[in-house]
Formats: C-alpha cells, structure tokens, sequence
C-alpha cells in the first residue's frame, strides 16, 4: 500500500510527482546497472576510479568500523573498500540495505562468494526504516554513494541528514559520493544515453504502476525526458504525456486525468559545489575528514565524521 499511498500523493500534488525510490523494483534495478555501464554514465565509473585509488586511506581515517550501505544496489564498487579492510584485519562486517529484495539477495549472493571471510548482513528496508537499527552497530563507516543524495529536494536532504545524523554515534565516519556542477552538455548527456536504456528506466516506473496498481496506462504516450536546470543546478527527469491519460490508482479508488503535453516529474539529480555543501553539512555535525576527487573535477567522495554539537554533546 506504501506504492499506492505515494502514487495518490504524487498525482495529487501540483506539479505532479512521484518518488523516485519506487523505480527500482527488480527489472528497474537491472536497468539502473546497466544505465551504470553506459558511455555517457561518468557518475559510476569515475566515483570508481576514486574508490580504487583512496580506499586504502579511507580505511586508515576510518578504522576496522562496520561498513555500512545505504541503497547497496550491486554492491559493486564497496569491493574496493572490502579488499582495503580485508587487508588489515580478517574481521570485517558488511550491512547493505536497499528497498529492492532481489538486488540485495544478488549482491550478498555475490560477494559471499567473492569474499569469503567477510561477514554480510543484508537489510530490506528504505533508510528511514533502517536508522534505528544503527544504535546496534559501533563504530560503523556509513557509506551513501553514487550522488544520491541529489534526488532529494532541499526539504528531503534536510530530513535525512537530520535523521542520519541522530542515528550516528560521536565518532562514527560517513562516506558521501557527490555529482559536481560541471559542462551542462556532460549532465544531459548521462541521464539520455544514446541506448535508450534511461527512458525504459523511466517508462518501467509505469509498467509496475500498471502492475501492481492497476493504472491502466498506454506506455506508448510517454517520453522521457531530463533537462538539466542551471538555476536549480539540478537534473530534472519526467515523463511527457503524447496523449491525453486517466491513471487509475486501485488500491485507493482514486483517478486522475493527465492532460496531452503535461509531465510527470520522476526524479531530480541535484549537483554540487563543495565550497557552499560541506559547511551546509557541518549544520548537522559532521566535520570533513577528507576529500577525494577525479582529476576532471567532476565527482567528489566526502568522509565525515559525526562530531558533538550544541545539541548533541557527549554521546550519541
């Protein structure tokens, strides 16, 4: 019922929206690894080549913590860090969450046989259903990567930074994957690859609403669509309808008319400038550690630390 109550909420509201966390379902997931794989893609592959060329260091700063992954997906590219631990210590423990079942079920499939010594305990959760299960892990390296802190709007980045912020112990290190504002034409590019591969990941958010839903959706009136906003610095992915639409929501009896020509907003890509984000994240107690980035000066990993505040003195 979460999908259908978000959904209702979303084509309730003006502009019209829904949340982006609801494509990645388990054909959405496969889709997302190989928009992942494409040549216009820069996020993946250069986040990587930071990963492969500091974990060593991220592991020095960070201690033999639990590392723990919001929205693990594949788990790809946390192998880097797992060879960085294993190389220091044979006790090392790996918590992925992630709302997708199969994508996790994958990846603890995978890396228990990549690495056998490493201790893997899967979580099926959103991250806000997976916080208060932090207080049982101590000292934990939390890792958000790929940028996905840019799906946020400004009110959403401010909850979760809040609510990670309260789940974290003193001390407790945070390893954030930031998209940097950069050559509009370069964004663009990677969120309408020439495969076509990011408008099915956007026209497979309406098949599971046809789905599990009962929307009653013509797919072939959708065009994705994802424009980059210099004024908002951010990437702004919808789906255009060619044709006028009722999208029917089963489980809460509700119908919407979508107009020929409106949108739907799917999902936003925010970008980053570290001179104005990281004194914006030191308002919710984290102190930069260190910062990794490519040579192009396109993507950037922050490690934090979460330090007392004012509010939050002498413990957790």
């Amino acid at each position: 019922m979460d999908f259908a109550f978000s959904t209702r909420s979303g084509l309730s509201s003006f502009p019209r929206k829904l949340e982006s966390r609801f494509l990645y379902d388990e054909r959405g997931s496969k889709l997302f690894d190989a928009i992942t794989e494409q040549p216009e893609y820069y996020l993946t592959r250069t986040e990587t080549e930071i990963l492969a060329g500091y974990s060593g260091k991220i592991r020095k700063i960070a201690g033999g913590a639990t590392i723990v992954e919001l929205g693990s997906g594949s788990s790809a590219k946390t192998g880097y860090l797992f060879r960085a631990w294993l190389s220091r210590s044979d006790k090392v423990h790996y918590v992925p969450i992630d709302v997708s079942a199969s994508a996790l079920d994958s990846a603890c499939s995978y890396i228990k046989s990549s690495y056998p010594n490493l201790k893997i305990s899967g979580i099926n959760s959103d991250y806000y259903g997976a916080f208060p299960l932090f207080s049982e892990i101590r000292p934990k390296l939390v890792l958000f990567l790929g940028s996905s802190i840019g799906n946020f709007d400004p009110g959403q980045m401010k909850n979760f930074l809040t609510r990670l912020s309260t789940s974290l112990f003193i001390g407790d290190t945070f390893l954030l994957g930031l998209d940097l504002v950069k050559e509009p034409s370069v964004i663009e590019a990677a969120y309408n690859d020439s495969a076509g591969i990011t408008r099915e990941f956007t026209l497979n958010l309406f098949v599971r609403m046809n789905r599990e839903l009962g929307s009653n959706i013509d797919l072939s009136a959708i065009e994705h669509e994802a424009l980059y906003n210099p004024q908002k610095e951010q990437v702004e992915i919808c789906a255009r309808f060619t044709r006028n639409q009722t999208i029917t929501v089963r489980q809460t009896g509700d119908s919407f008319s979508i107009a020929a020509g409106e949108a739907i907003e799917t999902e936003i890509s925010r970008k980053f400038r570290l001179e104005q984000f990281i004194p914006y994240l030191e308002e919710f107690g984290f102190s930069s550690e260190e910062v990794f980035i490519d040579d192009k000066e396109w993507f950037a990993l922050v490690l934090l630390r979460r330090v007392p505040t004012r509010q939050h003195v002498g413990g957790r």
